[in-house]
């Protein structure tokens, strides 16, 4: 039996111990938070995966710049892009960076002389078909029949003609567009009957570019339309012993 002295204690320890119903609310409350955490983290997850299926289905931006520089905005894009300017500003931007520059076309005028003026026997018909791709069509068919008809490249290697080509400058044609004059040196190697003549020339050489659609296989969008060459002064050398100049003249400058 328990004296009049211990009910004092049994009393604080009974207050001092929570009620189950508050202890069980409290679970009840955290498991409610958690819940709603999982929640908002799953509606989240959701709305991520269903934003990225919307953004890969979508069809891509295609912007057509025709042969004047100007840019259209083709396919879907082209409605969204009415309702704002951010598309129009990006047309106009895309048509600046399309348009060919001046450095491009000396650099087409380059490449196009160095590969149909240089050439050996067995890269002839290499050289010549870069040279070729680089025409317009009408062009291009012009001059392979003027090739098949000369039999250029039967000339070239039944003679082992060598030809090398050194541009001296590139200058642009004032009122006209696209338009340049370049001066080089050539000199063309031939074996006859174990001789080798030499024939150095000073031509003058006319092109006209025109402007096409930018390509994996011609970046600049710009192709010969005209070529024309003109000799200037040449002479041909039979001597036994023969130098080339071309090299000591350019290296000289």
């Amino acid at each position: 039996m328990l004296g009049s002295g211990d009910r004092p204690c049994q009393a604080m320890d009974v207050a001092s111990v929570t009620k189950y119903y508050e202890h069980d609310g409290m679970l009840r409350a955290y498991a409610n938070r958690a819940m709603l955490l999982a929640t908002i983290f799953g509606v989240l997850a959701l709305a991520s995966l269903a934003f990225a299926i919307y953004v890969r289905l979508q069809p891509p931006t295609v912007i057509h710049v025709d042969k004047d520089g100007n840019a259209t905005i083709v396919g879907a894009a082209a409605h969204s892009s009415a309702k704002g300017g951010f598309w129009l500003g990006l047309s106009a931007q895309a048509a600046a960076e399309a348009a060919p520059t001046d450095l491009e076309g000396r650099a087409v005028v380059r490449r196009f002389l160095d590969e149909y003026l240089s050439y050996t026997p067995d890269s002839v018909d290499r050289n010549l078909a870069e040279s070729l791709n680089m025409m317009t069509a009408n062009l291009r068919a012009y001059t392979m029949n003027t090739l098949r008809d000369d039999d250029t490249v039967g000339k070239i290697k039944d003679g082992h003609i060598i030809s090398d080509f050194r541009i001296r400058s590139i200058e642009t044609v004032k009122n006209a567009p696209w338009s340049y004059v370049a001066f080089g040196v050539k000199e063309v190697h031939r074996v006859h009957n174990a001789t080798e003549t030499m024939d150095r020339i000073v031509g003058r050489y006319d092109l006209r570019l025109v402007e096409d659609r930018r390509s994996e296989l011609n970046p600049s969008g710009l192709l010969v339309a005209q070529y024309s060459e003109q000799q200037m002064v040449g002479d041909k050398e039979t001597g036994l012993l023969q130098e080339s100049t071309v090299d000591q003249k350019i290296s000289d400058k």
